[in-house]
């Protein structure tokens, strides 16, 4: 480091917890970050060369350092959140998510009214959420209107106006939406019995209720009222099926959050789920932008924080995929087995889902942010110093040691490019040698490439083995061009990828676009060179056959290959159709020829 403004900050900086600060020379803010010793966090970023681009730009504009000294750790965790929102600095993690959320609200008041809206209040209602979609919202007020006759005017139903008949009934009493409190048909402490009930139901806990109907239900069919008994009956159903849909694995977990996390080279994908009595009554994935590389933990960690407040949880059990610190009130369950690592894993699938969802629209919104979000996945997968933005694959076909060929198929930008892909004859080499084939052909491709001036690929993959491999190699060495492309060879049983001096292979995940992409290549290739080498040796057996018939010639051969493409449809033509083609008197020859084979 060669500012000495810079140094002296660094030394000035306390080792206690807090979030730092970095400004560049027009004050600009550029990237908030938390520490739990702020002397060694940030003296980190100066004292090494980072394995990530953007970080290292990131130091480089740095030009004044600012703190803030918390108590604990948490507290640095929660300061930083806040700073990233409010000062949104172009190195951090951009939360992909603003908008409103919509509440469900008990209104404080005499018999209070139950609504949805986005907007929260003070004056002493109740809110329950927010709700990640209003589809949610809305099924639960269907729900609680269909158990329970509550008022959806707005008159002021204190006791004077009551008393006073200001009000009267409206259509909701008389289809029996409603039982009237505005005339005093109903009395407030029954109405709020059910707003205790309702209460319970949005806490997502339905013992209550439903013992409270059944008990009615019993009640009515002892005094013979199996009408209303009916009524209720369809109500206790109604409420069974919400919570059937609802229940999860086990009705005693209750109060837990559940998160889990997905991540890609440029975006991370944070799902939560709120469990209360057994069921889901919330879930939401949280998009993040990836800026610095940002490890799966960090990003977890700024994504609890986030979630828990947006969303207002307070429990204090968490389940996570892996080991996190929020103090000691919150504790962190890492399950192995049972019940709640089944509910781990279905947040895991839920975040894995909604990836899957927000790629396919990008593909087809946005093909060009699609192909550099895998390109750079690739340049990462694969360990390459550049994205594999050009792709070429060898592959070498000789059954049976016959009419030996090979392929060289190209994509670019992750797709086939068909009028760059190149057959090879083998020329220098005699038998079924693989080897000897791959190396020659490498050395073909790249001579020529060279000698044209052409653009030379950024990744090379032989189909095969180490063998394979270091033929390849020899070719780029004699070429020089050993370290300016990258290759590397993959081995056909167990997907294995072998590097240069590297005895130990790489895998891939078996569901990863990497893979997917070079098997694609390698199947491709493969393809390839098989129909060319089907080509050349039904070509070479049809000249081997006419060859054998006496004052047949080269000129009569093309005639013939070109006419009846294939030596089966010849040797079934009839003479008068192959003399139509060459004559009369070679037509006679020709069908007597196979005439006598066929026989």
């Amino acid at each position: 480091m060669n500012n000495p403004s810079l140094e002296l900050q660094l030394q000035t900086l306390p080792d206690s917890p807090g979030v730092y600060q970095y400004y560049d020379k027009e004050e600009k803010i550029l990237y908030v970050g938390k520490a739990k010793n702020l002397k060694k966090r940030v003296s980190s970023y100066f004292n090494k060369t980072h394995d990530n681009a953007k970080t290292n730009v990131l130091v480089r504009k740095i030009v004044t350092i600012k703190h803030i000294v918390v108590s604990t750790e948490q507290d640095a965790l929660l300061l930083e959140n806040n700073l990233i929102k409010k000062l949104q600095p172009r190195y951090n993690v951009m939360l992909r998510d603003d908008k409103t959320y919509p509440w469900i609200c008990i209104k404080k008041e005499p018999f209070s009214r139950i609504f949805s809206t986005r907007k929260m209040i003070k004056d002493g209602s109740e809110y329950f959420g927010p709700y990640t979609s209003f589809k949610t919202v809305h099924t639960l007020l269907d729900l609680i209107k269909e158990l329970y006759p509550l008022r959806t005017c707005n008159y002021d139903l204190s006791e004077t106006n009551i008393n006073s008949n200001k009000y009267k009934v409206c259509l909701e009493y008389h289809i029996g939406n409603c039982k009237g409190p505005c005339e005093g048909l109903e009395l407030l402490e029954n109405y709020q019995k059910q707003v205790d009930a309702i209460r319970q139901i949005l806490k997502g806990n339905f013992k209550e209720s439903l013992k409270d109907f059944k008990m009615r239900m019993q009640e009515l069919a002892t005094d013979m009222a199996f009408e209303e008994a009916q009524k209720v009956k369809e109500k206790i159903a109604v409420l069974e099926n919400y919570q059937a849909k609802s229940t999860i694995l086990n009705p005693k977990i209750s109060n837990i959050d559940v998160f889990s996390i997905v991540s890609d080279e440029t975006m991370a994908y944070v799902n939560f789920l709120q469990i209360a009595h057994g069921a889901i009554i919330r879930s939401h994935t949280l998009e993040l932008k990836k800026k610095l590389d940002e490890t799966d933990e960090e990003l977890l960690e700024l994504a609890v924080v986030e979630l828990r407040e947006r969303f207002h949880l307070t429990s204090k059990e968490l389940i996570l995929p892996f080991e996190l610190d929020f103090g000691d009130k919150i504790k962190v369950t890492v399950p192995q087995v049972g019940d709640k690592k089944q509910i781990l894993e279905l947040s895991q699938r839920n975040a894995k889902y909604h990836r899957l969802e927000q790629l396919k629209q990008i593909q087809i919104v946005d093909p060009e942010r699609h192909t550099n979000r895998i390109m750079a996945q690739m340049q990462k997968d694969l360990r390459l110093s550049v994205e594999p933005r050009h792709i070429e694959c060898f592959d070498n076909s000789n059954i049976q040691g016959t009419n030996p060929v090979a392929a060289c198929v190209v994509f670019k930008d992750g797709k086939a490019s068909k009028k760059d892909y190149r057959h090879f004859n083998i020329k220098t080499v005699v038998g079924p040698d693989d080897f000897a084939s791959m190396e020659e052909v490498v050395f073909r491709r790249y001579k020529r490439m060279l000698d044209e001036n052409q653009p030379l690929p950024q990744l090379i993959i032989i189909d095969g083995g180490k063998g394979q491999l270091s033929s390849a190699l020899k070719s780029l060495d004699d070429l020089g061009l050993r370290g300016k492309i990258a290759i590397i060879g993959i081995a056909k049983r167990l997907e294995e990828l072998f590097y240069p001096g590297d005895s130990v292979p790489l895998y891939l995940d078996k569901k990863s676009e990497t893979l997917k992409i070079i098997q694609q290549l390698r199947n491709e290739a493969h393809r390839f060179g098989i129909t060319h080498h089907r080509e050349k040796r039904s070509k070479s057996a049809l000249q081997t056959t006419l060859e054998t018939i006496p004052g047949v010639g080269e000129k009569t051969m093309v005639m013939l290959l070109k006419h009846f493409k294939s030596v089966k449809r010849l040797a079934l033509a009839s003479e008068n159709e192959i003399s139509a083609v060459v004559g009369v008197a070679k037509a006679k020859k020709i069908y007597e020829f196979y005439k006598a084979i066929n026989k």
